[in-house]
Formats: C-alpha cells, structure tokens, sequence
C-alpha cells in the first residue's frame, strides 16, 4: 500500500500568506488610477483570494483533526494560520469598505497607508517562507523586524490622519467615512505585525 504523503503545514501557510500580498498587490494597483469603477471590476479578484484563503485554512484545521504527528504544536500551528487569516481578511474589508462607504476619491494618506500594507504583506510572506527553516534562516529576524518597523510608521500615519480629518473636515459624512476607512487600514498594518509576533514567540518556543 503506497504510503500517504505527509501535509506539507508549512506550504500551505505560505499560500496563504502569498494570497495576502496578493491581494494587497492588487488593492494597489487600483489605487494607483483609482476610480469606483476600477475598484468594482478589480475588487472581485481580492475576494476570490479571500474564498481561497478561507479554503486553506479549513484545509489545515482538518488535516489538524486527523494528523497524528505535525512539525510544531497543534495550537501553534492554529494560531499563525489565525493570523495569516486576519491578514488577508482585512485586505479583503478595505476593498469592501471603500465600496460600501462610496469612497469617490482617495486621500493622499490613504495611499501611503496601501503602500506600507503592500511592504508589510511583503515582509509576513517571506517571513511565513523562512519560518519553515527558522533554525537556519539568516533573513527571518530581520524580516520580523522590517514588519515591525512599518507597522510603527504606519501608527504615526494613524495618528496624523485622524488628527487632521478632525481637525480640517468639516463634513460630518466624511469624516465618519474616512474615520472608518483608516481604522480599516490601520487594522491590516496591526494583523500584519500579528503575524511576525506570533512567528517570534515560535520560533522562541521552538528553539
């Protein structure tokens, strides 16, 4: 009887991280020329990463259930596949969200905010990659590192955004629209620092 090929965990968490920065990819490439028109015939392409997402993550909580032994704990494995999760979620809810909320124009904040997604979902994918060979891998700690640090940045951007949008908007509509189109971004710049968090206390733990 030929023997079952052995769940490749880590393979399957990296996929999940590079359908996050893929859809970040594309979040930013709609708002290079951004129009409401170009977000609703684009945005259908991070929500189809999304449903993928959501596949791989039921894919490795059943191979959870049903796998005798796996290259770390359980929990650890559900936790880093938790956040990765978050991750492409968010992602997925700014594409909602500035459809939702009619976002007619983007504010030049919000563009500096889509790039340090874009550099952030970048760093969690190749720290996802390296996580595999963590013992060996010359690069992880800096990547954490790298995610950190622009999440940091992108906390000063949070806090100068708001400060502006309550202080310079005198449109109430707009200023509940904007307040809720950072929070979403800010939401995607913390998940993403989630994840290399996460991925420092395992490999803490598993050292």
């Amino acid at each position: 009887m030929a023997r079952k090929k052995q769940f490749d965990y880590f393979g399957e968490l990296e996929h999940l991280a590079k359908n996050a920065h893929q859809a970040a990819e594309i979040l930013q490439m709609i708002t290079i020329d951004y129009s409401l028109e170009l977000l609703e015939n684009e945005a259908e392409k991070i929500h189809e990463l999304e449903r993928e997402g959501d596949q791989i993550v039921k894919k490795i909580l059943s191979e959870l259930y049903i796998s005798f032994i796996t290259p770390i704990d359980r929990e650890d494995i559900v936790a880093i596949t938790e956040r990765l999760d978050d991750v492409l979620d968010s992602v997925n809810s700014i594409a909602y969200l500035l459809s939702s909320l009619v976002v007619q124009e983007l504010k030049e904040n919000a563009l500096i905010f889509i790039t340090y997604a874009l550099e952030a979902t970048a760093g969690v994918l190749t720290a996802t990659k390296e996580f595999a060979k963590f013992k060996n891998s010359k690069t992880l700690h800096l990547m954490m590192d790298e995610v950190s640090e622009i999440e940091g940045k992108a906390d000063k951007l949070y806090s100068e955004s708001l400060k502006d949008l309550f202080t310079n908007e005198q449109n109430p509509i707009e200023v509940i629209r904007w307040k809720n189109v950072y929070d979403q971004l800010e939401e995607l710049l913390n998940a993403s620092e989630s994840v290399v968090d996460v991925i420092g206390g395992l490999v803490i733990k598993n050292t």
